[in-house]
């Protein structure tokens, strides 16, 4: 798990509680799991819009 003990993973659980508080944290988990979940879908398939960029060829 990205090189993380479990002592690393316990600490950064009890920092996160301690800023936003035990009712937030199901809140904040499942944004962002929505949001990986949205990623994921998009990196398997990509929409069909072009960036302003690509349009533009010199």
């Amino acid at each position: 798990m990205f090189g993380l003990g479990w002592t690393e993973v316990g600490v950064i659980a009890i920092v996160a509680i301690l800023i936003f508080g035990p009712k937030k944290i199901p809140e904040l988990g499942s944004a962002l799991g929505k949001t990986l979940r949205g990623f994921k879908d998009e990196i398997k398939n990509p929409s069909d819009e072009t960036s302003p960029e690509e349009d533009v060829k010199s």
